[in-house]
């Protein structure tokens, strides 16, 4: 038998081998396995498997024998198998909702170690951003200082003026002498 070049790229497991006709999907499973999880952590399951259990052994305990289908006679030996077959699907279903959510509470981690991550190296560049405006603004010359010049500009204007004034007006007095 002539196998596909497909085929050789992947190993053989046992699963595929026995379960290769079924169309398995492990997403399904595992939201089934969550839902029966979740359903049998509610009060109104253990409500009602309390109540079936008391029904099953009422009946099997008080009815007459040829109804009985369980009798206790036998020890309730069918209750025994129902509840045995629940608890061990139970244990492992449980199990699997478990890793589902522990795989998700993983990837959450994660995402939240990113968001963190950034969230940090968003803060550090604003805090040298802001770190960068106080040093510029320490050059820029703010509304008082400006005044201050121009007001020394002036006095400086004024007595070179004066200055400039009075020379002049020194000239013009010896020249009319």
């Amino acid at each position: 038998m002539a196998r596909k070049w497909d085929d050789l790229e992947a190993p053989v497991t046992s699963r595929r081998r026995f379960f290769s006709g079924l169309n398995i999907s492990q997403e399904k499973i595992g939201r089934i396995s969550e839902g029966f999880a979740r359903a049998m952590g509610t009060g109104a399951f253990l409500l009602g498997m309390t109540l079936f259990v008391t029904i099953w052994l009422t009946w099997n305990s008080l009815a007459p024998v040829e109804l009985q289908f369980d009798p206790r006679a036998l020890n309730f030996t069918l209750l025994t198998l129902i509840l045995s077959l629940q608890a061990s699907y139970a244990a492992p279903l449980i199990l699997l909702a478990q890793n589902r959510q522990d795989d998700r509470d993983r990837v959450k981690f994660e995402q939240d170690r990113q968001r963190a991550e950034r969230n940090l190296n968003d803060t550090e560049y604003l805090a040298r951003e802001v770190a960068a405006l106080r040093l510029a603004l320490e050059e820029v010359a703010t509304k008082d200082f400006v005044q201050d010049e121009m007001q020394q500009l002036l006095k400086q204007i004024d007595s070179r003026l004066e200055a400039g004034n009075d020379k002049k007006g020194n000239r013009g007095t010896k020249s009319g002498n």
